[in-house]
């Protein structure tokens, strides 16, 4: 067995989203949760199918984030994985309909950290082992690090004051 190490490159601006999944039904099925929840959503989907012809289906509302999201995803390799670029909206705004897409099985990470996907390859293929999502910790916060986080959510909208 090989271990890789597979950088995810995140334009300024963005969020991604990797999961697991089991049907190619997936790539449907995700965009109609994307676009459900978020009306003028800026995103691309690519679901790598493990199976048949074993082809990387994707969709999108952006040609940009979709290629990125193709490239990615052939990158990564990994039978019945998802890559989802997305911006102007938050993993938050679509990660509970997302996971409640009926084929997902597993979301990965969604972030705007730095990003690696750890990949295990065999003779029968790849798959995802985890990901290492942004830096590891520095200390424990403090009380200006508390008030910090407390106004930035309200100030984002997640918080009523």
């Amino acid at each position: 067995m090989e271990i890789k190490e597979i950088d995810v490159e995140i334009p300024e601006g963005c969020n991604v989203i990797i999961g697991q999944s089991h049907f190619i039904k997936t790539v449907e099925d995700i965009h109609e949760a994307i676009v459900e929840t978020v009306p003028g959503a800026k995103f691309g989907l690519a679901f790598c199918e493990a199976s048949g012809p074993c082809l990387v289906r994707r969709t999108g509302t952006d040609k940009g984030l979709e290629e990125k999201a193709v490239k990615k995803a052939l990158e990564i390799g990994a039978g019945h994985s998802f890559v989802i670029y997305m911006k102007d909206m938050f993993p938050v705004n679509v990660l509970n309909k997302i996971k409640n897409v009926s084929e997902v099985c597993n979301i990965f990470c969604a972030t705007a950290n730095t990003l690696q996907v750890i990949v295990a390859e065999t003779d029968k293929g790849r798959g995802i082992l985890g990901v290492i999502d942004g830096g590891k910790p520095k200390g424990v916060e403090g009380e200006k690090d508390i008030a910090f986080r407390k106004d930035f959510l309200r100030k984002l909208g997640y918080k009523v004051k």
